[in-house]
């Protein structure tokens, strides 16, 4: 089965976080890893790193890019991936 990534434009993703102890995402394309500590998903909207303590996926929604993620939730992370040719400085610039 062929899977396919679509990307972030035109894509809506919404993050819920009640309490620090559940979090409802959409948008997910896929899990990337995940243990009781830390949770790493490929979103729409780039790669999302949830680290808490005793962390678990209580709904996972493959179709849809739906999940809930149940326990302490510490901190969540956005690493996007935008090239860094699109992000020359000024002084790149100066220097061609």
């Amino acid at each position: 089965m062929e899977t396919k990534k679509e990307s972030g434009k035109g894509k809506k993703s919404n993050l819920t976080l009640e309490n620090r102890k559940k979090m409802v995402l959409s948008g997910v394309l896929e899990v990337i890893s995940f243990d009781d500590k830390c949770i790493a998903l490929d979103t729409t909207l780039g790669t999302l790193t949830v680290r808490g303590q005793e962390l678990k996926m209580n709904k996972l929604d493959v179709q849809n890019g739906d999940i809930i993620i149940l326990g302490q939730i510490n901190s969540c992370v956005y690493t996007t991936t935008e090239s860094k040719k699109d992000k020359e400085s000024i002084i790149a610039r100066l220097f061609r």
